[in-house]
């Protein structure tokens, strides 16, 4: 049954599922930032989900959706170092804000505008600390086009709106491996980094995905065939 909320329980399903996918493909995306950066994406994202599910433990259950959201967020700006660390924590805060102002927390349930919402403030945020825009080759170019899915979903049920941003955030993955990369490491390598996608843009779309099911495998989602 389809339903118009996404209650604290989903919610905390989701961010568990997040970690499994993460866990799941962190050689994969380790493998890819050997390519075009520092090789350490895939470990400070598996810390980040760790360090969260940690935090989530603390509170106990039932966590509100904002709640649950926050203390993702916390744990990825204030535990984990690196670049993507406090842009996925920005992420994770603005997903928080926008559960609480839609009153997930009083039983309302998350939104598909809530979503919309609290990604599109994501994507501000992000773009304003870390100077990226689409093209540039970043977690942008996956975040941009789940936000404009989940806006252009507004009315949907929150799976349905969240499926459609996975799979915009996917698309987003693909592309990034015909771009050259204007942010970061990978800006240094030019031409070599052709071909590779972006590793943060892939792990945008492992937390949309991670809505519906655990991500076992990166292969399927990034084959252009």
């Amino acid at each position: 049954m389809t339903t118009a909320v996404f209650d604290s329980a989903q919610t905390r399903d989701w961010t568990r599922r997040f970690a499994e996918s993460v866990y799941a493909t962190e050689a994969e995306l380790t493998a890819l930032d050997q390519q075009v950066g520092d090789g350490d994406f895939g470990t400070n994202l598996a810390a980040g989900v760790r360090a969260a599910g940690l935090r989530l433990d603390r509170t106990g259950d039932p966590a509100g959706s904002a709640e649950t959201l926050g203390a993702v967020a916390t744990a990825f700006l204030d535990e984990i170092g690196g670049t993507s660390g406090p842009l996925f924590g920005l992420l994770f805060q603005a997903l928080s804000r926008a559960a609480a102002d839609s009153g997930a927390d009083s039983g309302a349930g998350l939104t598909t505008g809530a979503l919309a919402e609290g990604t599109a403030e994501g994507l501000a945020a992000i773009r304003r600390v870390g100077d990226a825009a689409p093209g540039d080759k970043t977690l942008v170019d996956a975040l941009a086009p789940a936000a404009a899915a989940l806006r252009a979903a507004e009315g949907r049920p929150p799976a349905a709106a969240l499926a459609a941003a996975a799979d915009g955030a996917w698309q987003g993955v693909r592309d990034t491996a015909r771009l050259t990369a204007r942010r970061g490491r990978a800006s240094y390598l030019g031409e070599r980094v052709t071909g590779i996608p972006d590793p943060g843009a892939v792990g945008v779309a492992l937390f949309f995905a991670s809505a519906a099911a655990t991500v076992r495998t990166l292969a399927p989602h990034l084959s252009t065939g």
